[in-house]
């Protein structure tokens, strides 16, 4: 999990540093379509059979929330501080809370309601409406957590009828198409060292993922969820080493509150039997 944490780190120090020529446009479909390739040998291996699903509409709709959702990271992670944008991402459980209750029907006790309302007055103090530092990428790093926070609702209904390399083929072919169109209008040729930096993010993506999974199946989740935030431990370090960065007291004060409210929220999950979705991404 610690070696995942590093990754996804890295992911985002690529991001931004593409993001100083590139749109973010333009990097979202290549990671894509990076993603899709790397997938396709599980398609080809599945023919056909693979694409039969009596859900189109809800993987549809999966696809394009996790698109969005990486497009508003991706815009947060280039016009904020690493730090601030890593720390936003973990408002992802506090959406999926309010998601579950109202399209799975999942039961909220006033505990995990009242840790949600804590977790987003931390973002309150992250954010900080009104202020000269508020800017339009923390409504888009906002927005990321809340779209991934959909997916991971609508990857809980499609997961009970479909194979997960359905739920990642048909993610591959709908956000390489969707997103082709807006690359190709902001499209500059990457650079060599600028491709490499692509090919990155599209291996770290995996790598990350693959970490994530072997640390749970390694591990009881209880011992595994803390190590999940030194992600945001070395975003801070990256962006200071390489970007110059230092976070204010007021994120740092943010940050620990949010990280607090996710925790209590991963940890009841815990005790009530469920897994806590996988960070990063």
């Amino acid at each position: 999990m610690i070696g995942a944490g590093a990754v996804f780190s890295l992911q985002g120090v690529a991001v931004k540093e593409l993001g100083t020529r590139l749109d973010v446009f333009e990097i979202a479909f290549i990671r894509c379509f990076l993603g899709l390739v790397v997938v396709l040998p599980f398609v080809l291996r599945g023919g056909t059979a693979l694409f039969l699903t009596g859900r189109p509409s809800l993987h549809v709709a999966r696809a394009l929330a996790g698109m969005s959702g990486m497009f508003c990271g991706m815009y947060a992670v280039v016009h904020l501080p690493l730090a601030d944008a890593v720390a936003m991402s973990f408002a992802k459980p506090l959406f999926a809370v309010c998601l579950a209750a109202f399209f799975l029907g999942e039961k909220v006790g006033l505990p995990r309601w009242f840790a949600t309302l804590v977790g987003f007055a931390g973002v309150g103090l992250i954010v900080r409406p009104g202020s000269h530092e508020f800017e339009t990428a923390h409504i888009a790093a906002l927005l990321g957590a809340f779209f991934i926070a959909d997916v991971v609702v609508l990857v809980k209904k499609l997961q009970g009828s479909e194979q997960n390399a359905t739920i990642m083929a048909y993610f591959g072919i709908v956000t390489s198409i969707a997103s082709i169109g807006p690359a190709l209008y902001v499209w500059l040729t990457p650079t060599l060292f600028e491709f490499a930096l692509l090919a990155s993010i599209a291996v770290a993506a995996t790598l990350g993922q693959w970490m994530a999974l072997r640390a749970y199946r390694a591990a009881e989740a209880s011992a595994v969820v803390p190590f999940d935030y030194l992600r945001l431990v070395f975003s801070i370090l990256f962006g200071w080493a390489i970007f110059a960065e230092v976070p204010d007291r007021w994120t740092l004060a943010g940050t620990c509150v949010l990280i607090a409210a996710t925790a209590y929220i991963a940890f009841r999950e815990i005790r009530m039997g469920r897994k806590p979705s996988l960070g990063g991404g």
